[in-house]
């Protein structure tokens, strides 16, 4: 198997280049049937690799420029969760291992990938002290297994991210980093800090990209994100949840079912889907506001994807297979079939 021969993450940066990332591996696989709602562990990594092979392959085919190993909540504290810490090293090893191969293959930039920790206590130094050891391993699992740089990701708090950043220059053998932190209802992170001004303080650390990620969906991350890049020199990063969250509810856990009242995280959230369409227009929102590192979080699927990277200017393999509605024989009006057409069409939008 070869090397990848892409242009390398910081180099890509440097030059101005957009670089699109997949998220959401969580969700879709909860989708399918191979993941636990709850406890949200990636064990279809050990369960079935060859799933997520071939779901890292179809968002390299809708335009993903990064494979991004399965790792997300694949740490020590949610595998001692489940009873399987013990398989903590075969997950993380075995997910690097599938994401190298893919970027190898593909020739694009493999990630290794570290979250918030579920432990995290500011001024409780047992835990920051627990928190710094999980990161650690999976940093150092990233780094023998050749990662192009680690994106640190989803954390509420702004000290749980500075020190993932910390770990990542301590123990990352100079890889690169992307920082992106997590807003809820408030514009605050939980420790009180404006989600614009932690990013400056990321940025100002050393981290090579900072934004936000999940949370949030396309409209009620906007703001934060324009406050964001005025804060921010360097590049920042916009991957939110594909979710209709709205000022009353901003955060995709707040969403609630209008006949019930009830929460429909995280089972119901298929009412609050976004359109393509709203992905697409999102996308050349954050392409004009400047932001260099975009891609869709938890509820991310490829043809959501493909819309960005379109916008963005790609034309990735599934553009081949972008809808075109001319050719449908009642709404493509073809020419030949008019009288048809006309009749049909009648028949599929009135109910007279």
């Amino acid at each position: 198997m070869t090397t990848c021969t892409t242009k390398g993450f910081q180099q890509r940066l440097k030059d101005g280049d957009d670089i699109i990332v997949a998220e959401g591996y969580l969700f879709e696989f909860e989708r399918r049937g191979l993941l636990k709602a709850g406890a949200f562990v990636p064990e279809v990594v050990l369960e079935n690799p060859n799933l997520v092979r071939e779901l890292h392959e179809e968002f390299v085919r809708a335009g993903s420029d990064v494979v991004l190993a399965f790792t997300y909540y694949g740490h020590r504290e949610k595998l001692r969760v489940i009873g399987r810490e013990q398989d903590l090293e075969a997950l993380n090893i075995n997910a690097l291992k599938i994401a190298r191969e893919v970027a190898n293959n593909t020739n694009t930039l493999m990630a290794g990938n570290i979250s918030n920790s579920t432990i995290y206590e500011r001024n409780n130094q047992d835990s920051i002290e627990k928190t710094e050891a999980m990161f650690k391993e999976q940093i150092e699992w990233a780094v023998q297994e050749k990662a192009d740089f680690i994106v640190a990701e989803t954390f509420s708090e702004y000290g749980e991210a500075l020190l993932a950043l910390q770990c990542i220059q301590k123990y990352g053998n100079g890889l690169p980093s992307v920082v992106t932190m997590s807003p809820k209802t408030s514009s605050l992170t939980f420790d009180g800090v404006p989600f614009s001004a932690a990013c400056k303080k990321l940025e100002d650390a050393g981290a090579s990209v900072v934004g936000l990620n999940c949370g949030r969906g396309p409209a009620t991350m906007m703001p934060l994100l324009r406050e964001i890049r005025q804060a921010c020199k360097g590049p920042i990063a916009a991957v939110p949840v594909p979710y209709r969250t709205t000022d009353k509810e901003p955060n995709f856990q707040a969403l609630t079912d209008p006949d019930t009242g009830k929460q429909d995280f995280p089972l119901d959230l298929p009412a609050h889907t976004c359109s393509r369409s709203q992905i697409r227009q999102w996308a050349e929102e954050v392409k004009q506001l400047g932001v260099q590192y975009v891609g869709l979080c938890c509820g991310n699927a490829s043809h959501y994807l493909r819309e960005v990277a379109e916008v963005y200017g790609r034309k990735p393999a599934a553009s081949k297979y972008a809808p075109d509605m001319t050719q449908h024989f009642v709404f493509g009006n073809r020419a030949n079939n008019k009288a048809y057409y006309t009749e049909s069409l009648k028949m599929y939008i009135t109910t007279k």
